[in-house]
């Protein structure tokens, strides 16, 4: 039966314990800062349990990846961790493991078929409708304690084959429709950045060069909400006329708000889904059940609260 397993049961992951495994790793991309926090905590996690990791870098490539998948299958891994780089190309990822009987753990990115996954087959995150949420309910709240009713804004979305990317950018219209935003709120355009800094900040530059008159940034990530932010600056726009907000918490996003920049973000515990997605693997290749969906919570952080962020991640 498959069940969805909530905060309590993934301290109930940490607590496995292993003999000496050999996991095979394919993560998306490693230039990138989030992924690289949620990587590290794998390594710290296997460490720690005497587990052996071999972490391959599918540089978004699908086609790579999936080569990847193939290739630890045929030198006997004994589990296999997934962060896909295409949310939507996972089944044929699950199809290749299931057929070789050997346990698959997707991590962070929810793939495709994430409600028919096979029995030794999980996925461990944080549930995305709960990320971009808190974020522009926040931003609602700081315009409306502005003295602002009407605002307009800028999204910038992550890479359009991600599926947070999509739930991101649709909590934003969810919250409006809800009536969750104590303003009323217009969006002037909404593009891709593909979660990179340097494409927010292009993107944003073209923005400004419009001439538009905005009131703040809803990104789907860190990366770039401080993107947008340098090219804010650079553009010599006062800091405190605009509400920029992202997602991750990641240190140099709050190394920004701690300067006076970025406004929002909301936490999503990197090291923690990491460590999770390989005892979760561990416990599969032992034979173990596991819940198929570890769900740990995102944190919306603000100025406010920052202090209780800046030792994570």
């Amino acid at each position: 039966m498959k069940k969805t397993l909530l905060v309590a049961g993934f301290a109930a992951l940490l607590s496995t314990t292993a003999m000496a495994q050999d996991i095979g790793v394919s993560m998306a991309r490693f230039d990138d800062n989030f992924l690289t926090v949620l990587r590290n905590g794998m390594v710290a996690q296997s460490q720690s349990l005497g587990v052996n990791l071999q972490v391959e870098d599918a540089q978004d490539d699908v086609a790579k990846q999936l080569d990847q998948i193939n290739n630890f299958i045929a030198s006997g891994v004994d589990a296999i961790i997934v962060n896909a780089v295409d949310t939507s190309a996972t089944q044929a990822m699950s199809d290749a493991a299931a057929a070789a009987g050997v346990p698959l753990v997707y991590v962070n990115r929810q793939p495709i078929n994430v409600d028919a996954l096979p029995d030794n087959q999980a996925f461990v995150a944080s549930n995305e409708t709960d990320s971009s949420s808190q974020g522009i309910v926040e931003s609602c709240n700081q315009w409306a304690a502005a003295g602002k009713t009407d605002v307009n804004v800028y999204v910038m979305q992550g890479q359009l084959s991600n599926q947070a990317a999509v739930q991101r950018t649709q909590n934003y219209y969810d919250m409006i429709e809800a009536g969750k935003c104590a303003v009323k709120i217009t969006v002037i355009d909404q593009q891709t950045a593909n979660w990179s800094r340097d494409e927010a900040q292009n993107l944003m530059t073209n923005w400004l060069s419009t001439g538009a008159a905005f009131d703040g940034i809803l990104a789907n990530n860190d990366e770039m909400a401080l993107g947008a932010l340098q090219a804010i600056k650079a553009a010599g726009i006062d800091m405190g006329s605009v509400i920029v907000s992202g997602v991750d918490a990641t240190q140099d996003a709050l190394a920004s708000m701690q300067a006076g920049e970025l406004d929002i973000t909301v936490f999503q515990d990197a090291a923690g889904q990491g460590a999770g997605s390989l005892d979760a693997a561990i416990k599969l290749a032992k034979g173990e059940a596991v819940d198929q969906k570890v769900y740990i919570p995102f944190q919306l952080v603000t100025p406010a609260n920052i202090g209780d962020f800046l030792s994570k991640n």
